[in-house]
């Protein structure tokens, strides 16, 4: 299933001050999963994982591995796993290299629910958006009627048949 990413850094890009990534999905609309990270949280990862990347370039790193899953989906995966007990409902994301011989899992991101709240903003706002753009499809759509009820009314009667 294809699962949208959103990465927002806070401060420059090339000094964040924090980041934070959403994953959301088109087919669950309850799907909402975030990952939120400042320098001193990327310092204990760092340690943990053994990254050799600073956290300036976290941001940049994350990206490159996840449009090498696109790109690369022979020899790059992103692995989704989740696990809902009654305390939380977390989720970790490893991103993970197929050497031919061996998969060699390079980097792992841990990932929380986003709180139910949050959620129904969310697709409040998916669905308000969604709305005004359909409303604009429909004005534009009935500009387009009008021009051609103007210009070529025999087309126009032509059109409305068509889809019967």
């Amino acid at each position: 299933e294809a699962i949208k990413v959103k990465m927002l850094i806070q401060g420059e890009d090339s000094a964040p001050t924090g980041i934070r990534i959403e994953l959301s999905s088109e087919s669950d609309l309850f799907f909402h999963y975030h990952h939120t990270l400042d320098e001193s949280g990327f310092l204990a990862v760092q340690e943990q994982q053994k990254l050799m990347v600073d956290f300036p370039e976290y941001p940049n790193v994350l990206m490159r591995m996840m449009n090498s899953c696109i790109k690369e989906p022979h020899s790059h995966l992103a692995v989704f796993v989740m696990q809902h007990n009654a305390e939380e409902r977390a989720a970790r994301l490893d991103f993970i290299q197929n050497m031919e011989y061996k998969f060699v899992e390079l980097m792992s991101c841990h990932f929380e629910h986003t709180p139910d709240e949050a959620v129904q903003q969310h697709i409040s706002y998916r669905y308000n958006a969604m709305k005004s753009r359909l409303s604009l499809v429909q004005t534009r759509l009935q500009e387009v009627n009008n021009l051609v009820r103007l210009k070529n009314p025999s087309l126009l009667l032509q059109l409305q048949k068509a889809p019967a």
